[in-house]
């Protein structure tokens, strides 16, 4: 959810947002792939095994996008919030990201 303040600013991911497009692009093939894998009747533990292999590839990403935003948005003050709203922020992402599954 972005904030009329966070639109005003950067964002930490700027800088790589080549690489991190890339990378999601790569992700989204990966996802095609095991798209085609179900279509092709393929045993189920090598589709399981591609979707871990994306899993862990979008945690990669989100876990890169969470560096980012420590570094430029808390530690950079890149934000107008205070330092106990950007922490409550921060693990408030944290913790969806490993409520998973």
């Amino acid at each position: 959810m972005a904030t009329a303040s966070a639109n005003r600013h950067k964002h930490g991911y700027s800088a790589s947002k080549d690489q991190l497009l890339n990378r999601l692009r790569r992700i989204e093939g990966q996802v095609r792939g095991v798209e085609r894998m179900v279509d092709d009747d393929r045993y189920c533990i090598d589709i399981v095994t591609q979707i871990s292999a994306i899993q862990a590839a979008l945690d990669k990403v989100a876990l890169g996008l969470l560096d980012d935003h420590a570094a430029h948005c808390i530690i950079g003050g890149a934000s107008d919030q205070t330092p106990d709203e950007l922490k409550d922020e921060l693990m408030a992402a944290v913790g969806r990201l490993m409520r998973r599954g």
